[in-house]
C-alpha cells in the first residue's frame, strides 16, 4: 500500500459520495469506523481534515483504493472542470479557481453532472458544425448573437461612452446654441472634419438609408429616413469620425472571435455613442423622472422616435442616477425577435420567442398606440409592459409601415413612476399569467400553445381533447 502523504487532507465531498453510494447514514459509518458522528459531520463538512488513521480504516472497512480516494479531482477534477469553463460560451462569468477547486472537492457530483451536460452540449455542437461544413456555412454563433450577448454581459450599460457623449453634447450646444441637433452635428463635421451631408432620392441610395464616400468626404441619406432616423444617422457618423480610435480600442478590447463580429461590435458601439450624444445621459434621466417616463414627451425634448427613446431607456444604470430598470423586446408581424436589451431582470426566454399572451403581439392592431399589460412570469414575477409599432427604418418595395413592435417593462414594484400606470389599481391589478417560449413553458392549459415542452412527453389522448392542441405529461402535476 502506498504510504499516505504527510499533509492536511480535505475530502469531505468525496468521504460523503462514498458514504451516499454505500448507502450509510453518518451514524452508521462512524461506527463502522470507530469515530463519532460529530467528527464525520466535521469532515464531510471540510472542517477537519482526513488523518491517516482513518484513510487506512476506510480502505480495510470498504475495500477503498486510497489513490483513488486521495487523487487531486475526482470523477470531475479540477483540470477538467477548468477546460470546461474556459469555453467561450461561458465568456463573461470569470469564474474563479478557488470556485473550481470547491466545486470538484465539495461538490462531486454536481461537477460531475455539469461535465456530462457539458460534454454533451460540446459533442452536439461538434456535429453540428460538421454539417454546417458539409454544407459549405459557418460554424460557432453568429456575429450577431455574439454581441448581443456581449453587450447583455454589460447590462447595455458603458459609462465611458455616456461620458463622451455628454462631454460631445455639451460642446455643440456651446458651439451653436439655439439650433436642432441635426443642424449642429452638421455644422460640425464641416467645420471640423470638412464632411459634408447629402439626401439623395430613394431610387440613387437603392437598398442603402445612409452610406458615407469617403474620397469625397459626403454622407449620403436616403429620402426614406424620418427626421429623427435622419439626425441619428448623422450622429453615428460624427461619433465615428471623432472617436474612431476609442471605438475600435474598446471593440478589440472584448475579444471578439472574428473580424466580422468585431466590426459589428464597433457598429454596435457606436450607435450605443450616438444615443448618448442625441440623448446625453444626465439630461434624459432627468427629463425620464421628471415627466413619469412619459415617451412622447422624450422624442419632443431630444428629437428621437420611439424606439431610440426606448432603446435609451435600457441604458440608465449609472450607480449615482439610475433610472428605471427596463427591458425592450423588439419583433416583426412574424414573431422573429431582433432585438433584447435588459438593464435588470429580463422575464422571457433569450433564445426563444415571446409568449403570445403579451400584448407586444396585439400592437400590431392598434397601430401606433401604446398599449399597457401586466404580466406574471411562471416564477411570481409581475411585470408592468408597455407596447407599440414602430416603421421600420427606410422601406423597400414590401414594406407597409408599422411592420415592427417594441415591448417595453419593468418589474412591478417600480411602475409607481410612469405615467402610464396612473388610474391603475398596483395593489391588486388585473394580471395576465404568461410564460417563456412554448418550447420552454409548463404552463397548462393554454390554447395559444405553438409547441410542447422539449422536456415533457406528450399526452395525446384520442378520447379527450384539451383546449391546449399540445397536452403534455406531467402538465396536471
Amino acid at each position: 500500500m502506498d504510504a499516505v502523504p504527510d499533509r492536511k487532507l480535505f475530502l469531505g465531498g468525496r468521504l460523503k459520495r462514498l458514504r451516499r453510494d454505500l448507502a450509510l447514514t453518518q451514524t452508521a459509518m462512524a461506527a463502522d469506523l470507530g469515530v463519532s458522528p460529530s467528527y464525520l459531520n466535521h469532515i464531510e463538512r471540510n472542517q477537519r481534515p482526513v488523518s491517516a488513521q482513518l484513510l487506512l480504516r476506510l480502505a480495510d472497512t470498504y475495500d477503498v483504493d486510497l489513490r483513488t480516494l486521495g487523487q487531486s479531482g475526482g470523477p470531475a477534477s479540477e483540470a477538467e472542470l477548468t477546460e470546461a469553463f474556459a469555453d467561450p460560451i461561458f465568456q463573461g462569468l470569470a469564474v474563479p479557481r478557488h470556485e473550481i477547486v470547491q466545486l470538484a472537492e465539495d461538490q462531486p457530483a454536481a461537477a460531475d453532472a455539469l461535465l456530462r451536460l457539458y460534454r454533451a452540449f460540446a459533442d452536439r455542437r461538434s456535429r453540428d458544425r460538421a454539417e454546417t461544413d458539409a454544407l459549405g456555412g459557418q460554424d460557432g454563433d453568429s456575429p450577431a448573437d455574439w454581441v448581443r450577448e456581449f453587450v447583455q454581459t454589460r447590462r447595455n450599460h458603458f459609462p465611458e461612452l455616456d461620458a463622451l457623449g455628454e462631454a460631445l453634447s455639451e460642446t455643440m450646444n456651446a458651439d451653436t446654441p439655439g439650433e436642432t441637433f441635426e443642424i449642429r452635428a452638421r455644422a460640425r463635421l464641416q467645420s471640423r472634419h470638412g464632411l459634408t451631408v447629402r439626401t439623395l432620392p430613394a431610387e440613387v441610395m437603392v437598398e442603402w438609408t445612409r452610406r458615407y464616400d469617403p474620397h469625397r468626404k459626403r454622407l449620403l441619406l436616403s429620402e426614406t429616413l424620418g427626421a429623427s432616423s435622419r439626425a441619428f444617422a448623422v450622429a453615428y457618423q460624427l461619433t465615428l469620425t471623432e472617436y474612431d480610435a476609442k471605438l475600435t480600442a474598446l471593440a478589440d478590447a472584448a475579444a471578439p472571435p472574428d473580424e466580422p463580429t468585431r466590426r459589428l461590435l464597433k457598429v454596435s458601439l457606436a450607435n450605443t455613442l450616438a444615443a448618448a450624444v442625441l440623448m446625453p445621459y444626465g439630461a434624459f434621466q432627468h427629463t425620464a423622472e421628471e415627466t413619469g417616463y412619459d415617451m412622447a414627451r422624450l422624442q419632443a425634448r431630444f428629437g428621437v422616435g420611439f424606439e431610440q427613446a426606448a432603446h435609451r431607456l435600457t441604458t440608465l444604470s449609472r450607480p449615482t442616477a439610475r433610472g428605471v430598470p427596463f427591458f425592450l423586446m423588439r419583433v416583426d408581424q412574424a414573431g422573429n425577435i431582433s432585438k433584447r436589451f435588459a438593464s435588470g431582470a429580463f422575464p422571457f426566454s433569450r433564445f426563444g420567442g415571446a409568449c403570445p399572451r403579451w400584448r407586444l403581439h396585439s400592437a400590431f392592431r392598434t397601430p401606433g398606440k401604446i398599449i399597457t399589460q401586466i404580466i406574471e412570469t411562471p416564477d411570481g414575477g409581475r411585470w408592468f409592459t408597455l407596447a407599440r409599432t414602430v416603421d421600420r427604418q427606410g422601406h423597400d418595395a414590401f414594406t407597409e409601415g408599422h411592420d415592427l413592435a417594441i415591448g417595453l417593462g419593468c418589474e412591478l414594484k417600480h411602475a409607481h413612476r410612469l405615467v402610464y400606470a396612473r388610474g391603475i389599481d398596483l395593489a391588486a391589478p388585473e394580471v395576465t399569467p404568461i410564460g417563456p417560449a412554448c418550447r420552454l413553458c409548463h404552463r397548462h392549459p393554454c390554447a395559444e400553445r405553438a409547441a410542447p415542452p422539449v422536456d415533457r412527453p406528450l399526452a395525446v389522448d384520442d378520447w379527450a381533447k384539451s383546449v391546449s392542441p399540445y397536452p403534455f405529461a406531467g402538465s396536471r402535476d
